[in-house]
């Protein structure tokens, strides 16, 4: 039968598959069927076109398991590393059964000896690919919301944790795709008024072997093997190919209420690791065309993620793979846009992040991913990048997380870049044409403190992750408001709550896209901990039965305000630019005045005044006090009718119409409603 080299993986065929697999290396690949008795059927394939080697091969259906074995050098000192007793993921598996059990078998050298190549055949010691049926699943008609970027509210969440403890949920898919596509998650989401969820990794993701032998397990995925395949362990219906319809139901039903679905991917690099890992995949296909190697070491690798590798985007073979994953998850799984872990490492073709790097141009011609949302992660190891990217592309804000956190805490000097932010960091963006939405505003993520803990803790307690205290971040502004963790003071569990609600009206009453890490709104603590990555456990996983209901009504108000009113949500820096001259957001000192340039440098000044308009809208003052201490307020002249009380994170704020100051108390914020 006729073999194609495009497209690479397995297409099904009339009583088989076509099967392509790219390396410029190899002397040969065969294609092993797996049988349940332990057996391989194996098919050589026959044909190479260019550097594809393509064949069909009989039997190869739905259902099927099978891996890759591929011949050619062994030779690590140039960057060769083909074993072919090592049984290989297809690069492009759209699903993935079984884990690796950790010993000899998954290494391609004899441990302890690096450059000597080890024969134990790893067959029965790693994960298989699986064929899977990309018309088994009827879509209905689902369309992507297509939520505009200027409405959008971002929460991150973790698929397993969102429902593993939530009662609301039956047992048997708490933890799943299906447990999140519940109509109690779902309803939660509604109800909560975010209109995306921004998934922790999905892909296909290994298990470390140093977190086994703690007895703990890698929870948020960043150690990905499988591009394409649905991370098996998150599906109800298990691993053998019925986590894809799952996914894929799971999609359908947020996007039914309306939520779009955001993945965090991880591109920039493997779970093979560095020199010393193991050969799992592209390790043994062709290292050198997926891996980043050092220029006059090849046996070891070029790493700007802290991981062991980085994938070689300046090679067509792994710029490939990550344009066709990314264009299998919005045509096959009808995602609506992504995260990218580390983008910074993405864009460097030769070693220096690059603004018109091949990666950033390949997204921004091709007409399946340029209406996608894309976020960077703009940092890697070797450099911070927040500005950095096109225009089309959105931000995590690491400036907006850092001088919020520095406000609140009563830091020097911050009046200025603390105003920059609730702008919508113009300082960052303003100069090179890029709006407010290039910003995804965020006061925590998955990655260090929950809301709850930065205002808990003081410093890190990371002794469950089994590294002695040296994992996590050690600068996290964070304030324990008078007690190291849990306590019983009234006076400090008060500020806490203050404190708590003057992060959450920062961000959602900035410009800029706001992302809400989920647990947030109900304070879920992790104990302070703030690298939970290995937390597989209540520590990280949503506690519903304690769950701060007014901190939830309080996020829900805050949230239906920036819907509902075009004022609190700004596309543009001040004005648009269609606009008149009429400024729409305006600043003022405490006492009514404007700023003077020696105001911004005075490092006592802890209050300021935004007033925020839009035509249609109502209009808003929102008065931040972050002194110990109350400060009186001139309240600002109304746009409209007269300023009326609405909310506050100060339960016993108050407000005379009829007097032209307020006194704001200390730590705490004021928000006043004028109707249009």
């Amino acid at each position: 039968m006729t073999s194609t080299p495009y497209p690479l993986g397995v297409t099904l065929r009339e009583d088989g598959a076509n099967v392509a697999v790219y390396s410029e290396t190899a002397e040969s690949i065969t294609v092993c069927i797996l049988g349940d008795d332990g057996q391989e059927t194996p098919t050589v394939l026959r044909r190479r076109t260019g550097h594809v080697f393509h064949d069909h091969v009989p039997g190869l259906v739905p259902g099927t398991r099978y891996g890759l074995r591929v011949d050619g050098p062994w030779d690590p000192a140039n960057g060769l590393r083909h074993n072919p007793a090592k049984l290989l993921l297809d690069p492009h598996a759209r699903a993935i059964t079984g884990e690796y059990t950790w010993g000899q078998a998954p290494f391609a050298y004899t441990l302890g000896e690096p450059d000597e190549r080890d024969d134990t055949d790893s067959a029965s010691s790693v994960a298989h690919a699986i064929v899977t049926d990309p018309h088994s699943f009827d879509w209905e008609g689902d369309t992507s919301p297509l939520t505009p970027l200027a409405d959008t509210i971002v929460y991150e969440v973790h698929v397993k944790g969102f429902s593993q403890l939530n009662p609301d949920v039956p047992e048997e898919i708490r933890g799943t795709y299906a447990g999140l596509a519940h109509p109690a998650s779902i309803a939660y989401l509604k109800d909560l008024g975010v209109t995306a969820v921004e998934l922790l990794p999905v892909h296909q993701f290994v298990q470390d072997s140093h977190l086994e032998e703690k007895g703990l397990r890698n929870y948020w995925g960043y150690n990905s093997i499988g591009f394409f395949a649905p991370y098996g362990p998150y599906s109800s219906a298990g691993d053998t190919g019925g986590q894809v319809d799952e996914f894929k139901a799971m999609v359908k039903a947020l996007h039914a209420a309306g939520l779009e679905v955001i993945l965090d991917v991880v591109y920039n690099h493997t779970a093979e690791g560095n020199h010393l890992g193991p050969t799992l995949s592209f390790k043994g296909i062709d290292n050198a065309s997926y891996y980043r190697l050092v220029d006059e070491d090849r046996e070891h690798y070029f790493d700007t993620t802290g991981t062991g590798n980085s994938v070689n985007v300046g090679h067509p073979a792994a710029l490939g793979l990550i344009m066709d994953s990314l264009r299998y998850w919005v045509t096959e799984m009808h995602v609506d846009g992504f995260r990218f872990d580390l983008a910074t490492t993405l864009t460097r073709q030769d070693g220096s992040a690059e603004m018109h790097s091949a990666f950033l141009s390949l997204i921004e011609q091709d007409p399946t991913l340029a209406p996608v949302k894309m976020i960077a992660e703009p940092w890697d190891t070797a450099g911070y990048q927040v500005g950095g990217f096109p225009a089309s592309w959105s931000e995590w804000n690491g400036k907006f997380r850092d001088d919020v956190r520095d406000f609140w805490n009563g830091a020097d000097s911050v009046l200025g870049t603390l105003a920059q932010r609730i702008l919508g960091s113009p300082d960052v963006y303003e100069s090179s044409r890029r709006s407010p939405l290039s910003s995804v505003n965020f006061v925590t993520a998955h990655d260090g403190f929950t809301l709850a803990d930065l205002t808990a803790y003081s410093r890190k307690h990371n002794a469950a992750n089994g590294e002695d205290g040296n994992d996590g971040e050690s600068d996290n502004r964070s304030n324990n408001n008078g007690a190291e963790g849990p306590t019983e003071d009234a006076s400090v569990n008060a500020r806490r709550d203050r404190q708590r609600r003057n992060l959450l009206a920062s961000l959602l009453l900035s410009a800029g896209v706001p992302m809400i890490l989920g647990g947030d709104e109900i304070a879920r603590t992790q104990g302070g901990n703030n690298n939970a990555y290995c937390q597989d456990n209540e520590v990280s996983w949503f506690d519903w039965a304690n769950a701060d209901d007014a901190l939830l009504a309080f996020t829900r108000r805050l949230i239906e305000l920036r819907r509902s009113e075009r004022a609190l949500r700004p596309s543009w820096f001040r004005q648009g630019p269609e606009s008149s001259a009429k400024a729409r957001v305006g600043l003022s000192r405490s006492d009514g005045e404007e700023f003077a340039d020696e105001d911004w440098d005075n490092p006592d000044a802890r209050s300021i005044a935004f007033v925020f308009e839009h035509d249609g809208s109502a209009s808003f003052a929102l008065l931040l006090n972050a002194a110990e201490n109350g400060v009186e307020f001139a309240v600002p002249p109304a746009p409209g009718e007269a300023w009326t009380f609405e909310l506050s994170s100060d339960p016993e704020q108050s407000y005379d119409e009829a007097s032209e100051t307020t006194i704001v108390r200390g730590t705490s914020f004021t928000l006043l409603r004028s109707a249009a």
